[in-house]
């Protein structure tokens, strides 16, 4: 039987899902088993896809198919970001003043956020507020393999903001932890103080961790606020728009 040139087979295999490739394309011939184990057919997926650059070459990632699964798999791994469903997803570890509420953007004496899907926002009391999540990494579909020899790195972000009439207080806390939820690396951040009579923009916070070591299993994040003006409501710091990723 007469087999197409390899450049012509390259370019229709590309033109499959990725999972059809590996658990059924690969098994038909040795042939088909060496493209797909290759870096071309994985360059070809990842320039059509827009993570390489048409430029790029095959020797110029030490993994072509471990990038575009990557990058294929990159979403906020944070529920509930943005407070739309109340506190849902979120572990509240302090409670101060009136505890925790979610308000409308932009807020009585606040400013539109610069990401236009975002429409709610986290607000902390006059007594120190804080919440947490802990995501299973291996649940969101990140191998141990992955995370002990690639390990990729895992970007936490996160957003601020005071009312421009009351000063805050706020931070973030983010940690790696192993299967015993042992410390592999930790973030913290100071005690960022915004002043009173402010100008209510939101601010960016962000870490990478990378060069982290084995055993990462899951990631806490964790950050927290208050007002200093110590009036009654919420007055205090106001968070949204939080993120975790594991990236390429």
């Amino acid at each position: 039987m007469e087999t197409l040139p390899e450049p012509l087979l390259l370019r229709i295999l590309s033109s499959l899902p990725a999972v059809d490739l590996i658990l059924v394309c690969r098994l038909v011939c040795s042939q088909w088993k060496a493209l797909i184990d290759g870096a071309a057919l994985w360059l070809l997926k990842c320039q059509q896809e827009g993570f390489a650059g048409q430029e790029a070459e095959e020797d110029g990632a030490e993994s072509w198919q471990m990038l575009y699964f990557l990058n294929k798999r990159k979403r906020n791994l944070i529920k509930n970001p943005n407070g739309e469903e109340g506190l849902e997803h979120w572990v509240d570890l302090e409670n101060g003043g009136d505890g925790w509420n979610t308000e409308d953007l932009p807020g009585d004496f606040g400013k539109d956020f610069p990401i236009e899907d975002v429409h709610q926002y986290f607000v902390s009391s006059f007594g120190w507020c804080s919440k947490a999540q802990v995501i299973d990494l291996r649940a969101e579909g990140y191998w141990e393999e992955l995370m002990d020899t690639v390990q990729p790195k895992i970007v936490v972000k996160d957003w601020y903001a005071a009312r421009c009439d009351a000063g805050c207080l706020y931070s973030l806390k983010a940690k790696l932890l192993s299967e015993n939820e042992d410390v592999v690396a930790e973030f913290e951040s100071d005690t960022i103080a915004v002043p009173q009579d402010n100008e209510g923009e939101w601010n960016e916070i962000t870490h990478t961790f990378s060069d982290y070591g084995p055993g990462v299993r899951f990631v806490r994040f964790e950050h927290g606020g208050q007002d200093t003006c110590f009036w009654k409501g919420w007055y205090g710091a106001r968070v949204t728009h939080s993120s975790v990723t594991v990236e390429p």
